[in-house]
């Protein structure tokens, strides 16, 4: 089973992102901001990371940069799904290592899409 982890400060979006990908028969697994979703990827591989980039704690950015330098990650994909838009932040993201980038608020549908496009790859 294609495993997930999704990272948001917000329950509810967390809610909605799992409500989507479970429906799609993914695993998904939720952590409250950058420095859980850190934890949660070093003690168990995922398939996929989505992030939002603006938490407490850490930042998605802290985040990814944080796996990037992990051997194990460094081919893991990572969706940044935030209501960020700006060009320069969606720079720093790629130049960390995000492989794509979803601005809130999101059509679930939208999402399962990018999803099984960046998973197909």
């Amino acid at each position: 089973m294609i495993s997930i982890l999704t990272v948001d400060d917000s329950a509810s979006v967390r809610w909605t992102v799992k409500m989507a990908l479970t429906a799609e028969g993914y695993d998904v697994t939720e952590a409250g901001d950058g420095a859980e979703g850190l934890r949660n990827a070093v003690a168990k591989q995922f398939d996929l990371i989505i992030t939002d980039l603006n938490m407490p704690e850490m930042n998605g950015l802290a985040m990814i940069q944080a796996l990037r330098k992990l051997p194990e990650q460094a081919g893991v994909p990572i969706l940044f799904l935030t209501t960020e838009s700006d060009g320069g932040l969606k720079a720093q993201a790629k130049a960390a290592g995000a492989t794509g980038w979803l601005t809130k608020p999101f059509d679930p549908d939208n999402l399962i899409r990018i999803v099984k496009k960046i998973l197909s790859k």
